[in-house]
Protein backbone atom coordinates (compact mmCIF):
# COMPACT_ATOMS: atom_id res chain seq x y z
CA UNK A 1 0.00 0.00 0.00
CA UNK A 2 1.57 3.24 -1.12
CA UNK A 3 -1.13 5.87 -0.74
CA UNK A 4 -0.94 5.90 3.03
CA UNK A 5 2.38 4.97 4.53
CA UNK A 6 1.11 1.94 6.43
CA UNK A 7 -2.08 0.04 7.29
CA UNK A 8 -1.95 1.76 10.69
CA UNK A 9 -2.05 5.18 9.02
CA UNK A 10 -4.98 4.12 6.85
CA UNK A 11 -6.91 2.75 9.82
CA UNK A 12 -6.34 5.98 11.77
CA UNK A 13 -7.34 8.14 8.81
CA UNK A 14 -10.61 6.33 8.13
CA UNK A 15 -11.20 6.05 11.88
CA UNK A 16 -11.19 9.85 12.10
CA UNK A 17 -13.85 10.05 9.41
CA UNK A 18 -16.01 7.45 11.13
CA UNK A 19 -15.76 9.33 14.43
CA UNK A 20 -16.81 12.52 12.65
CA UNK A 21 -19.82 10.88 10.99
CA UNK A 22 -20.94 9.49 14.35
CA UNK A 23 -20.52 12.89 15.99
CA UNK A 24 -23.12 14.12 13.49
CA UNK A 25 -25.42 11.18 14.28
CA UNK A 26 -24.97 11.70 18.02
CA UNK A 27 -25.84 15.39 17.78
CA UNK A 28 -28.82 14.70 15.51
CA UNK A 29 -30.42 11.68 17.17
CA UNK A 30 -29.02 11.83 20.70
CA UNK A 31 -28.61 15.46 21.72
CA UNK A 32 -30.85 17.52 19.45
CA UNK A 33 -34.17 15.94 20.60
CA UNK A 34 -33.22 16.66 24.23
CA UNK A 35 -32.33 20.29 23.46
CA UNK A 36 -35.53 20.78 21.46
CA UNK A 37 -37.64 19.28 24.25
CA UNK A 38 -35.91 21.56 26.75
CA UNK A 39 -37.00 24.51 24.61
CA UNK A 40 -40.62 23.34 24.75
CA UNK A 41 -41.13 21.67 21.36
CA UNK A 42 -43.73 18.88 21.23
CA UNK A 43 -42.71 15.24 20.87
CA UNK A 44 -44.36 14.80 17.48
CA UNK A 45 -42.43 17.80 16.15
CA UNK A 46 -39.18 16.51 17.62
CA UNK A 47 -39.80 13.21 15.82
CA UNK A 48 -39.29 15.03 12.51
CA UNK A 49 -35.55 15.12 13.23
CA UNK A 50 -35.47 11.40 12.43
CA UNK A 51 -36.02 12.30 8.77
CA UNK A 52 -32.23 12.67 8.80
CA UNK A 53 -31.91 8.88 8.69
CA UNK A 54 -33.30 8.82 5.13
CA UNK A 55 -30.04 9.77 3.36
CA UNK A 56 -28.32 6.85 5.11
CA UNK A 57 -31.05 4.44 3.99
CA UNK A 58 -31.22 5.79 0.42
CA UNK A 59 -27.55 6.58 -0.26
CA UNK A 60 -27.23 3.49 -2.48
CA UNK A 61 -29.25 5.46 -5.08
CA UNK A 62 -26.46 7.98 -5.67
CA UNK A 63 -23.56 5.68 -4.77
CA UNK A 64 -22.98 4.70 -8.44
CA UNK A 65 -22.60 8.34 -9.49
CA UNK A 66 -20.26 9.01 -6.56
CA UNK A 67 -18.22 5.90 -7.31
CA UNK A 68 -17.88 6.70 -11.02
CA UNK A 69 -16.67 10.18 -10.11
CA UNK A 70 -14.34 8.82 -7.42
CA UNK A 71 -12.78 6.27 -9.77
CA UNK A 72 -12.36 7.93 -13.18
CA UNK A 73 -11.41 5.82 -16.20
CA UNK A 74 -7.85 7.12 -15.79
CA UNK A 75 -6.06 9.16 -13.16
CA UNK A 76 -5.95 9.40 -9.39
CA UNK A 77 -8.81 8.43 -7.11
CA UNK A 78 -10.89 11.42 -6.05
CA UNK A 79 -11.73 10.07 -2.60
CA UNK A 80 -9.96 12.93 -0.86
CA UNK A 81 -11.73 15.65 -2.81
CA UNK A 82 -15.12 14.08 -2.01
CA UNK A 83 -14.21 13.89 1.68
CA UNK A 84 -12.93 17.48 1.67
CA UNK A 85 -16.02 18.99 0.05
CA UNK A 86 -18.44 16.81 2.01
CA UNK A 87 -16.67 17.55 5.29
CA UNK A 88 -16.76 21.29 4.68
CA UNK A 89 -20.49 21.10 3.88
CA UNK A 90 -21.08 19.22 7.14
CA UNK A 91 -19.07 21.76 9.15
CA UNK A 92 -20.83 24.69 7.46
CA UNK A 93 -24.17 23.04 8.18
CA UNK A 94 -23.38 22.75 11.87
CA UNK A 95 -22.30 26.39 11.95
CA UNK A 96 -25.55 27.42 10.25
CA UNK A 97 -27.53 25.24 12.65
CA UNK A 98 -25.83 27.00 15.53
CA UNK A 99 -26.91 30.36 14.16
CA UNK A 100 -30.58 29.49 13.47
CA UNK A 101 -31.10 27.86 16.89
CA UNK A 102 -32.68 24.56 17.92
CA UNK A 103 -36.10 26.16 18.39
CA UNK A 104 -36.48 26.96 14.67
CA UNK A 105 -37.81 23.53 13.68
CA UNK A 106 -38.17 23.95 9.90
CA UNK A 107 -34.72 25.48 9.53
CA UNK A 108 -32.95 22.96 11.76
CA UNK A 109 -34.58 19.97 9.98
CA UNK A 110 -33.52 21.40 6.61
CA UNK A 111 -29.97 21.91 7.87
CA UNK A 112 -29.60 18.43 9.34
CA UNK A 113 -30.95 16.88 6.13
CA UNK A 114 -28.23 18.65 4.12
CA UNK A 115 -25.60 17.61 6.66
CA UNK A 116 -26.83 14.00 6.60
CA UNK A 117 -26.75 13.99 2.78
CA UNK A 118 -23.15 15.25 2.77
CA UNK A 119 -22.05 12.86 5.53
CA UNK A 120 -23.60 9.82 3.84
CA UNK A 121 -21.85 10.76 0.58
CA UNK A 122 -18.53 11.04 2.40
CA UNK A 123 -19.21 7.60 3.84
CA UNK A 124 -19.46 6.11 0.33
CA UNK A 125 -16.00 7.41 -0.58
CA UNK A 126 -14.49 6.45 2.77
CA UNK A 127 -15.78 2.87 2.63
CA UNK A 128 -14.63 2.46 -0.95
CA UNK A 129 -11.15 3.72 -0.15
CA UNK A 130 -10.89 1.42 2.87
CA UNK A 131 -11.81 -1.69 0.87
CA UNK A 132 -9.34 -0.80 -1.88
CA UNK A 133 -6.44 0.11 0.37
CA UNK A 134 -6.59 -2.45 3.19
CA UNK A 135 -5.54 -6.01 2.46
CA UNK A 136 -7.84 -8.80 3.68
CA UNK A 137 -5.73 -9.49 6.77
CA UNK A 138 -6.26 -5.87 7.90
CA UNK A 139 -10.04 -5.77 7.33
CA UNK A 140 -10.71 -6.53 11.00
CA UNK A 141 -8.72 -3.50 12.13
CA UNK A 142 -10.45 -1.30 9.56
CA UNK A 143 -13.83 -2.42 10.84
CA UNK A 144 -12.69 -1.98 14.45
CA UNK A 145 -11.95 1.65 13.54
CA UNK A 146 -15.39 1.90 11.94
CA UNK A 147 -17.35 0.46 14.86
CA UNK A 148 -15.10 1.86 17.61
CA UNK A 149 -15.22 5.26 15.92
CA UNK A 150 -19.01 5.06 15.91
CA UNK A 151 -19.11 4.56 19.69
CA UNK A 152 -16.58 7.32 20.32
CA UNK A 153 -18.33 9.76 17.97
CA UNK A 154 -21.75 9.01 19.42
CA UNK A 155 -20.45 9.64 22.93
CA UNK A 156 -19.07 13.01 21.81
CA UNK A 157 -22.17 14.01 19.84
CA UNK A 158 -24.80 12.77 22.29
CA UNK A 159 -22.89 13.35 25.55
CA UNK A 160 -20.13 15.95 25.39
CA UNK A 161 -22.21 18.16 23.11
CA UNK A 162 -24.98 18.44 25.73
CA UNK A 163 -22.41 19.42 28.35
CA UNK A 164 -21.10 22.13 26.01
CA UNK A 165 -24.65 23.38 25.35
CA UNK A 166 -25.30 23.61 29.09
CA UNK A 167 -22.09 25.57 29.77
CA UNK A 168 -21.46 27.55 26.56
CA UNK A 169 -24.81 27.73 24.82
CA UNK A 170 -26.15 26.21 21.60
CA UNK A 171 -24.24 28.40 19.12
CA UNK A 172 -20.81 27.92 20.66
CA UNK A 173 -21.36 24.19 21.13
CA UNK A 174 -22.27 23.77 17.45
CA UNK A 175 -19.22 25.83 16.45
CA UNK A 176 -16.94 23.54 18.43
CA UNK A 177 -18.52 20.46 16.83
CA UNK A 178 -17.94 21.97 13.39
CA UNK A 179 -14.27 22.61 14.21
CA UNK A 180 -13.93 19.05 15.51
CA UNK A 181 -15.30 17.65 12.22
CA UNK A 182 -12.65 19.54 10.27
CA UNK A 183 -9.85 18.28 12.52
CA UNK A 184 -11.05 14.66 12.30
CA UNK A 185 -11.06 14.78 8.50
CA UNK A 186 -7.59 16.28 8.09
CA UNK A 187 -5.55 13.02 8.35
CA UNK A 188 -7.50 11.53 5.43
CA UNK A 189 -7.59 14.67 3.30
CA UNK A 190 -3.86 15.42 3.75
CA UNK A 191 -2.70 11.87 3.08
CA UNK A 192 -1.00 11.32 -0.30
CA UNK A 193 -3.10 9.74 -3.01
CA UNK A 194 -2.23 6.17 -4.01
CA UNK A 195 -0.60 5.62 -7.39
CA UNK A 196 -3.24 5.58 -10.10
CA UNK A 197 -3.68 2.63 -12.49
CA UNK A 198 -3.19 3.34 -16.18
CA UNK A 199 -6.78 2.48 -16.96
CA UNK A 200 -10.00 1.45 -15.16
CA UNK A 201 -12.09 -0.54 -17.66
CA UNK A 202 -14.83 -1.40 -15.17
CA UNK A 203 -17.80 0.99 -14.94
CA UNK A 204 -19.28 0.92 -11.41
CA UNK A 205 -23.04 0.31 -11.30
CA UNK A 206 -25.85 -1.11 -9.19
CA UNK A 207 -26.56 -3.64 -11.95
CA UNK A 208 -23.05 -5.04 -11.65
CA UNK A 209 -23.41 -5.30 -7.86
CA UNK A 210 -26.81 -7.02 -7.88
CA UNK A 211 -25.71 -9.42 -10.61
CA UNK A 212 -23.30 -11.11 -8.20
CA UNK A 213 -24.95 -13.95 -6.20
CA UNK A 214 -22.53 -13.50 -3.30
CA UNK A 215 -23.57 -9.86 -2.87
CA UNK A 216 -27.24 -10.86 -2.88
CA UNK A 217 -26.43 -13.34 -0.12
CA UNK A 218 -24.66 -10.52 1.66
CA UNK A 219 -27.83 -8.40 1.53
CA UNK A 220 -29.75 -11.26 3.14
CA UNK A 221 -27.02 -11.58 5.78
CA UNK A 222 -27.13 -7.83 6.47
CA UNK A 223 -30.92 -7.89 6.93
CA UNK A 224 -30.83 -10.96 9.17
CA UNK A 225 -27.97 -9.70 11.32
CA UNK A 226 -29.50 -6.25 11.79
CA UNK A 227 -32.77 -7.86 12.87
CA UNK A 228 -31.18 -10.23 15.38
CA UNK A 229 -28.76 -7.72 16.90
CA UNK A 230 -30.75 -4.48 16.85
CA UNK A 231 -34.48 -5.10 17.08
CA UNK A 232 -34.50 -6.09 20.73
CA UNK A 233 -32.12 -3.26 21.63
CA UNK A 234 -34.56 -0.55 20.49
CA UNK A 235 -36.67 -1.04 23.63
CA UNK A 236 -33.76 -1.33 26.06
CA UNK A 237 -33.80 2.33 27.12
CA UNK A 238 -37.56 2.49 27.86
CA UNK A 239 -37.30 -0.87 29.64
CA UNK A 240 -34.59 0.45 31.98
CA UNK A 241 -36.57 3.62 32.66
CA UNK A 242 -39.69 1.60 33.52
CA UNK A 243 -37.50 -0.61 35.71
CA UNK A 244 -36.72 2.45 37.83
CA UNK A 245 -33.42 3.68 36.40
CA UNK A 246 -33.20 7.47 36.49
CA UNK A 247 -32.22 9.46 33.41
CA UNK A 248 -28.85 10.50 34.85
CA UNK A 249 -27.83 6.89 35.38
CA UNK A 250 -29.16 5.95 31.95
CA UNK A 251 -27.05 8.75 30.48
CA UNK A 252 -23.95 7.27 32.08
CA UNK A 253 -24.84 3.84 30.67
CA UNK A 254 -25.35 5.24 27.16
CA UNK A 255 -22.45 7.67 27.32
CA UNK A 256 -19.25 6.87 29.17
CA UNK A 257 -20.12 3.24 29.86
CA UNK A 258 -21.27 2.50 26.34
CA UNK A 259 -18.25 4.22 24.81
CA UNK A 260 -15.74 2.36 26.99
CA UNK A 261 -17.30 -1.07 26.55
CA UNK A 262 -18.11 -0.58 22.86
CA UNK A 263 -14.67 0.74 21.95
CA UNK A 264 -12.89 -2.04 23.86
CA UNK A 265 -15.04 -4.74 22.25
CA UNK A 266 -14.55 -3.21 18.81
CA UNK A 267 -10.79 -3.58 19.26
CA UNK A 268 -11.29 -7.11 20.57
CA UNK A 269 -13.48 -7.87 17.56
CA UNK A 270 -10.79 -6.60 15.20
CA UNK A 271 -8.22 -8.88 16.81
CA UNK A 272 -10.59 -11.88 16.71
CA UNK A 273 -11.50 -11.32 13.06
CA UNK A 274 -7.83 -11.06 12.15
CA UNK A 275 -7.10 -14.35 13.93
CA UNK A 276 -10.19 -16.48 13.16
CA UNK A 277 -12.10 -14.70 10.40
CA UNK A 278 -15.51 -13.03 10.48
CA UNK A 279 -17.85 -16.05 10.48
CA UNK A 280 -17.00 -17.52 13.94
CA UNK A 281 -17.04 -14.06 15.51
CA UNK A 282 -20.50 -13.32 14.08
CA UNK A 283 -21.81 -16.66 15.33
CA UNK A 284 -20.32 -16.06 18.78
CA UNK A 285 -21.95 -12.62 18.94
CA UNK A 286 -25.32 -14.05 17.88
CA UNK A 287 -25.21 -16.74 20.57
CA UNK A 288 -24.15 -14.22 23.23
CA UNK A 289 -26.87 -11.75 22.18
CA UNK A 290 -29.50 -14.49 22.29
CA UNK A 291 -28.50 -15.34 25.87
CA UNK A 292 -28.49 -11.67 26.88
CA UNK A 293 -31.94 -11.07 25.36
CA UNK A 294 -33.28 -14.20 27.04
CA UNK A 295 -31.97 -12.88 30.37
CA UNK A 296 -33.67 -9.53 29.76
CA UNK A 297 -36.94 -11.29 28.94
CA UNK A 298 -36.68 -13.39 32.11
CA UNK A 299 -35.99 -10.29 34.20
CA UNK A 300 -39.17 -8.65 32.87
CA UNK A 301 -41.31 -11.72 33.47
CA UNK A 302 -39.99 -12.42 36.98
CA UNK A 303 -39.64 -8.77 38.14
CA UNK A 304 -37.45 -7.83 41.07
CA UNK A 305 -34.13 -8.14 39.21
CA UNK A 306 -31.51 -5.87 40.82
CA UNK A 307 -30.88 -2.69 38.86
CA UNK A 308 -27.12 -3.27 38.98
CA UNK A 309 -27.56 -6.54 37.10
CA UNK A 310 -29.84 -4.89 34.53
CA UNK A 311 -27.35 -2.08 33.92
CA UNK A 312 -24.48 -4.54 33.50
CA UNK A 313 -26.57 -6.67 31.15
CA UNK A 314 -27.59 -3.61 29.14
CA UNK A 315 -23.96 -2.53 28.73
CA UNK A 316 -22.82 -5.98 27.68
CA UNK A 317 -25.69 -6.43 25.23
CA UNK A 318 -26.06 -2.99 23.63
CA UNK A 319 -22.38 -2.05 23.54
CA UNK A 320 -20.10 -5.05 23.99
CA UNK A 321 -21.83 -7.80 22.02
CA UNK A 322 -23.06 -5.49 19.28
CA UNK A 323 -19.61 -3.97 18.78
CA UNK A 324 -18.01 -7.41 18.60
CA UNK A 325 -20.58 -8.67 16.10
CA UNK A 326 -20.65 -5.65 13.82
CA UNK A 327 -16.88 -5.52 13.46
CA UNK A 328 -17.15 -9.06 12.07
CA UNK A 329 -20.18 -8.20 9.92
CA UNK A 330 -18.45 -5.20 8.35
CA UNK A 331 -15.36 -7.32 7.70
CA UNK A 332 -17.68 -9.66 5.80
CA UNK A 333 -19.03 -6.63 3.90
CA UNK A 334 -15.47 -5.73 2.89
CA UNK A 335 -14.78 -9.28 1.73
CA UNK A 336 -17.98 -9.28 -0.35
CA UNK A 337 -17.29 -5.91 -2.00
CA UNK A 338 -15.76 -5.84 -5.46
CA UNK A 339 -12.67 -3.57 -5.13
CA UNK A 340 -13.48 -2.05 -8.52
CA UNK A 341 -16.72 -0.54 -7.12
CA UNK A 342 -16.37 -1.01 -3.38
CA UNK A 343 -18.24 2.19 -2.57
CA UNK A 344 -21.40 0.86 -4.24
CA UNK A 345 -21.23 -2.68 -2.86
CA UNK A 346 -20.46 -1.66 0.73
CA UNK A 347 -23.12 1.05 0.60
CA UNK A 348 -25.79 -1.42 -0.56
CA UNK A 349 -25.01 -3.71 2.37
CA UNK A 350 -25.08 -0.84 4.86
CA UNK A 351 -28.33 0.55 3.44
CA UNK A 352 -30.01 -2.81 3.99
CA UNK A 353 -28.78 -2.72 7.61
CA UNK A 354 -30.22 0.80 8.09
CA UNK A 355 -33.56 -0.06 6.45
CA UNK A 356 -34.12 -3.20 8.54
CA UNK A 357 -33.07 -1.38 11.71
CA UNK A 358 -35.58 1.40 11.06
CA UNK A 359 -38.40 -1.07 10.37
CA UNK A 360 -37.55 -3.13 13.44
CA UNK A 361 -37.78 -0.15 15.76
CA UNK A 362 -41.44 0.30 14.83
CA UNK A 363 -42.25 -3.39 15.25
CA UNK A 364 -40.46 -3.71 18.57
CA UNK A 365 -42.35 -0.74 19.95
CA UNK A 366 -45.70 -2.22 18.92
CA UNK A 367 -44.92 -5.63 20.46
CA UNK A 368 -43.69 -4.06 23.71
CA UNK A 369 -46.74 -1.82 23.95
CA UNK A 370 -49.25 -4.65 23.47
CA UNK A 371 -47.48 -7.71 24.90
CA UNK A 372 -44.76 -6.34 27.17
CA UNK A 373 -40.99 -6.04 27.10
CA UNK A 374 -40.59 -9.73 27.90
CA UNK A 375 -42.31 -10.72 24.65
CA UNK A 376 -40.13 -8.32 22.65
CA UNK A 377 -36.88 -9.57 24.19
CA UNK A 378 -37.99 -13.21 24.10
CA UNK A 379 -38.92 -13.11 20.42
CA UNK A 380 -35.62 -11.36 19.63
CA UNK A 381 -33.71 -14.03 21.55
CA UNK A 382 -35.47 -16.81 19.65
CA UNK A 383 -34.74 -15.06 16.35
CA UNK A 384 -31.05 -14.75 17.26
CA UNK A 385 -30.81 -18.47 18.10
CA UNK A 386 -32.54 -19.47 14.84
CA UNK A 387 -30.27 -17.13 12.86
CA UNK A 388 -27.06 -18.93 13.87
CA UNK A 389 -27.13 -21.71 11.24
CA UNK A 390 -28.44 -19.32 8.56
CA UNK A 391 -25.64 -16.86 9.33
CA UNK A 392 -23.08 -19.68 9.13
CA UNK A 393 -24.35 -20.50 5.65
CA UNK A 394 -24.70 -16.94 4.37
CA UNK A 395 -21.27 -15.89 5.67
CA UNK A 396 -19.37 -18.58 3.78
CA UNK A 397 -16.34 -17.38 1.91
CA UNK A 398 -17.30 -15.10 -0.99
CA UNK A 399 -17.23 -16.68 -4.41
CA UNK A 400 -14.07 -15.62 -6.23
CA UNK A 401 -14.36 -13.27 -9.18
CA UNK A 402 -14.30 -14.87 -12.59
CA UNK A 403 -10.90 -15.05 -14.26
CA UNK A 404 -11.84 -12.14 -16.51
CA UNK A 405 -13.08 -10.05 -13.55
CA UNK A 406 -10.07 -10.99 -11.46
CA UNK A 407 -7.63 -9.92 -14.17
CA UNK A 408 -9.47 -6.62 -14.48
CA UNK A 409 -9.50 -6.02 -10.75
CA UNK A 410 -5.84 -6.89 -10.35
CA UNK A 411 -4.78 -4.64 -13.20
CA UNK A 412 -6.73 -1.75 -11.66
CA UNK A 413 -5.52 -2.30 -8.09
CA UNK A 414 -1.96 -3.49 -8.60
CA UNK A 415 -0.41 -0.05 -7.95
CA UNK A 416 -2.51 0.36 -4.78
CA UNK A 417 -2.20 -2.87 -2.84
CA UNK A 418 0.88 -3.53 -0.77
Amino acid sequence: MRGLDSPVAMVLAIGGLYVGQSVISGVTFGALPSVMRDQGLSLDMIGLTYLAVLPWVLKFLWAPAVERYRLPRAGESRSRSIVLVGGLVCAAGLLLGGLVGAGNLAAIVAVILVVALAASTVDIACDGQAVESLSVKHHGWGNAAQVGGAYLGSAIGAGLFLVLVAHLGWTHAMTLMAALLVLLGLPFVLSPAPPAPAHRPHRPSLRSALARPELRRGLALSALYAATQKWGMTMLGPFLVDAGLDLASLGIVNGAGGMAVGFACALLGGACVRRWGSRPVMILALAAQALALAALAASDWTKGTPQEFLVALALVSSSGIMALGFVALYAQFMALSDPRQAGIDFTLLQSMDALVSMMGGLGAGWISQHYGYGACFGLSAALAFMAIPITARLSSRPKPLSSHEEQGAMSELAPIKS
